[in-house]
């Protein structure tokens, strides 16, 4: 595909960091790290799958052919109408959608990658409520209608980095983050935008037991500064592949924020303030020396149980069989978000 005025985001492959300097950093992920990596992988391929996008089949992350379940109760996705903006391109393969839907970190559902499609199916998106409030001129309640209607929604062609060290390549759907702070109006001490997950311990079984969430202390909590969430790639997605979201993936409103690692782009908000006292975001809290506030893409930054140096890419195909690929400095993005750290040390403040 030909694309002019091509963005150094567009990325093939080969315009990743450097294949000398991945060689100089460790190969395998180590201890634990691999551990974590290699046993919801695992899970994932064994869970149970629902027809979400109307297929017969879909394909797992091992590259095999996984007979659907009939679930009657399986939560409907529907269409959206969108422009495709075509400033937001990639030049690798998406992520297939069947994989997009089943391989997820959501631990109000549970910690393994299948746990978030199996157990989320009856969770109710309508009626929803979002606020966005604090240090803002106007607070607005947007309820779900609001959420699809209220702006103009727009696909953006993002690649997404967990922090597990495995990426994705998917077509979001949404508006900016910058267009609803601008319509509540910012005052001017504002400095951090804080973001919240739904507490609904009757929807989300990770929130009724710390043994399922993952020792979480809920509701999630995620952080930008100002001038990261005005920036035009800072996405509020309602939709993927063409319609709304389902819960696995953060219906009915979830951040994306595609230079981070994916923990960052917080699921199922309901809500936004603006405050100018920086928070302490909820992985942050859980392990400030793996955690920073920040949270960019950076190869030359390692986890502290395994290597961000490269990553394995969830496409078609087995994934174990897949040639690890170098990690790209914010995950591609730079030209569009490095000056946001001209004079941050991110080594320290990571």
């Amino acid at each position: 595909m030909l694309i002019k005025n091509k963005k150094k985001s567009q990325l093939k492959e080969s315009d990743l960091t450097s294949e000398s300097f991945y060689k100089k950093r460790r190969n395998l992920i180590k201890g634990i790290g691999f551990a974590a990596l290699s046993l919801p992988l695992a899970k994932a391929a064994s869970c149970k799958v629902f027809d979400l996008f109307g297929n017969d089949k879909k394909v797992d992350v091992f590259g095999n052919n996984v007979e659907l379940e009939e679930a009657s109760g399986a939560f409907k996705r529907s269409p959206l109408q969108f422009t495709k903006n075509t400033n937001f391109q990639s030049l690798t393969p998406l992520t297939p959608e069947s994989k997009v839907i089943a391989y997820n970190n959501f631990y109000e559902f549970g910690v393994g990658k299948g746990d978030p499609a199996e157990f989320s199916q009856q969770f109710k998106v309508d009626p929803w409520s979002l606020t966005i409030d604090g240090l803002v001129d106007k607070p607005i309640t947007l309820n779900y209608e609001d959420l699809l209607k209220t702006f103009d929604i727009e696909e953006r062609l993002y690649r997404m980095r967990c922090v597990e060290a495995w990426s994705m390549n998917i077509p979001w759907l949404g508006f900016t983050l910058a267009s609803l702070l601008k319509k509540a109006g910012i005052k001017s001490n504002a400095k951090f935008v804080r973001f919240e997950t739904v507490y609904d311990p009757e929807q989300m079984r990770g929130q009724q037991s710390r043994f399922i969430g993952g020792s979480i202390d809920f509701p999630y909590v995620e952080a930008l500064t100002i001038a990261e969430a005005m920036n035009p790639l800072v996405l509020l997605s309602v939709g993927l592949y063409g319609k709304t979201l389902a819960p696995q993936n953060g219906a009915p409103i979830r951040l994306v924020v595609p230079w981070k690692y994916g923990f960052k782009s917080i699921k199922s908000i309901v809500k936004i303030t603006l405050t100018d006292k920086a928070p302490v975001n909820t992985w942050q809290a859980l392990g400030p020396d793996e955690y920073g506030f920040f949270a960019n893409v950076n190869p030359r930054v390692d986890h502290p149980r395994w290597s961000q140096a490269s990553e394995r890419f969830i496409g078609n195909g087995n994934v174990f069989q897949q040639k690890r690929r170098p990690t790209a400095m914010f995950n591609g993005y730079g030209e569009e978000v490095a000056h946001l750290y001209k004079n941050i040390d991110l080594t320290r403040y990571f």
